[in-house]
């Protein structure tokens, strides 16, 4: 071989080389560089569900960062499940994200069960770790809720109080895992809401459980005191609304075990002179309609669609049947024109309805349906101050998700759907984590902010945690 033949040979193979160490830095440092997988594969090639103890407590934001604020592109982008006909915003909404503070330690899972209100421009609601005595030896105790106050000024998520700690129970006895009830602020500044439990076979007597409570709490001072223990015995309080004028709290309830009554309890009660008005059997399981300019007071019996029940505080008594079919597994508030909507029970359907409820009149109708998707159980829905818009967010017990864990405008006069925005998957692309579903929303005095409670997974089969994302609705978007 000539020298020139080997020359060009050697350098021809040392140009391989190199490109192929090139190719081989690129390819380790771009593995280096790329997102963790956000779950691992079992040899069954199936995702591997992480578990809620896996993760770390408590959740936590990029950077050390206690907020986020974004607005994309993203969350105008539909979903494949988008029903015809539903319109999208055209204006991109700036949406904050935070998760509540106080959740230290892996939850079973941490939960939001209860509605939430706006008073006074905050927004109060409430979570709970959803442990239970009996479930299992646990040291983060046997079960507690705290109750929360949001500052859209401050954007300052705090806790209020800690309903464990505030009881401060011998060992061995019941302690509430939940608040499944509404948080309302009454005319004395004092923020009223009810316990749960968290699980059924602990509220027993072994457990000394007489029946859960209703609580009050101070946001100025940080105080909070009992109301009243165990107005129905033996009974917990999932669901209650506050006459916030007359400052009674109604509530229904659901038996414990060894309660002597085993059916739904309806009850009201004197929140200022500490008596009990009315308790009584076939209460509704879920949630209430307050007309605030009458002082009356309705529900359907059970969990279903049925016949409107009314109790009129300034006659007492049981309540009477108005003759009107309804339903109501969420309502909003009374309008300025004397109206409340609800809608009925979508958990397992295909759609829910919304109905119209004149205070006056007691008349009740139809007036649309409720999913813009494939879910349609709605737990929470409210109306802007105008009395033209209606919002909710379909998805409730975790399915939200599957239509883009969307916020939802409603217009009344025109039954148009509008989804304001879609905020998954874009928590997931961007912060891995997605928003399950709520239970707990409420709109600004000024209609311009939502605020939703939700149900997060960090990987987890259904959730482990809960966060407050605040959607502020652009002005375009709230033209009638």
């Amino acid at each position: 071989m000539s020298l020139h033949l080997f020359a060009n040979t050697t350098l021809r193979i040392n140009q391989l080389i190199l490109s192929l160490t090139v190719i081989v830095i690129i390819t380790m440092t771009s593995n280096s560089w790329s997102k963790p997988k956000k779950e691992s594969l079992d040899k069954n090639d199936k995702p591997k569900v992480i578990r809620d103890e896996d993760l770390p407590y408590p959740p936590s934001l990029p950077n050390g960062q206690e907020m986020v604020t974004d607005k994309s592109p993203e969350f105008l982008k539909a979903p494949e499940t988008l029903r015809e006909g539903v319109q999208i915003a055209k204006t991109i909404p700036s949406v904050d994200f935070v998760f509540y503070p106080g959740q230290n330690y892996p939850g079973k899972p941490w939960s939001n069960w209860g509605d939430g209100s706006v008073s006074k421009g905050k927004y109060y609601s409430a979570i709970g770790d959803h442990y239970a005595i009996g479930r299992g030896e646990s040291k983060h105790g046997t079960g507690t809720a705290l109750i929360y106050e949001y500052d859209p000024e401050t954007k300052i998520l705090r806790s209020l109080v800690n309903i464990s700690a505030f009881l401060d129970l011998p060992k061995g006895h019941y302690t509430p895992g939940k608040i499944h009830s509404r948080v309302d602020m009454g005319s004395d500044g004092w923020l009223y809401y009810a316990t749960h439990r968290g699980s059924p076979k602990a509220a027993n007597d072994a457990n000394h459980y007489l029946g859960d409570w209703i609580f009050r709490t101070d946001p100025e001072t940080g105080q909070s005191e009992i109301v009243t223990h165990a107005p129905v015995p033996k009974h917990s309080i999932p669901n209650s609304v506050l006459d916030a004028e007359r400052m009674i709290f109604y509530g229904a309830t659901a038996a414990g075990p060894d309660a002597p009554l085993q059916e739904i309890q309806f009850f009201a009660y004197d929140v200022e002179n500490g008596k009990l008005l009315y308790s009584g059997p076939d209460g509704p399981a879920r949630y209430m309609v307050l007309a605030k300019s009458t002082g009356r007071l309705y529900f359907v019996p059970g969990n279903t669609d049925g016949e409107l029940m009314r109790y009129d505080p300034t006659t007492g008594g049981p309540p009477t049947p108005t003759g009107q079919t309804i339903g109501v597994r969420a309502a909003t508030e009374e309008t300025e024109d004397g109206f409340v909507y609800t809608v009925s029970t979508g958990q397992r359907s295909g759609d829910a309805m919304i109905w119209q409820f004149n205070t006056t009149t007691e008349e009740c109708k139809e007036i649309g349906t409720a999913a813009v998707g494939s879910e349609a159980y709605v737990a929470s829905i409210d109306v802007d101050p105008t009395g033209t818009y209606l919002y909710y967010s379909p998805g409730a017990h975790g399915g939200g998700y599957k239509d883009g864990s969307p916020l939802v405008q409603y217009n009344i006069k025109s039954g148009v759907k509008k989804v304001i925005a879609f905020l998954h998957p874009f928590y997931q692309d961007k912060y891995n984590f997605t928003l399950k579903g709520t239970y707990s929303t409420a709109i600004s005095a000024e209609g311009d902010k939502v605020f939703i409670t939700w149900n997060v997974s960090r990987g987890t089969r259904a959730w482990d945690c809960c966060g407050l994302s605040v959607v502020h609705v652009p002005e375009a978007e709230r033209r009638p």
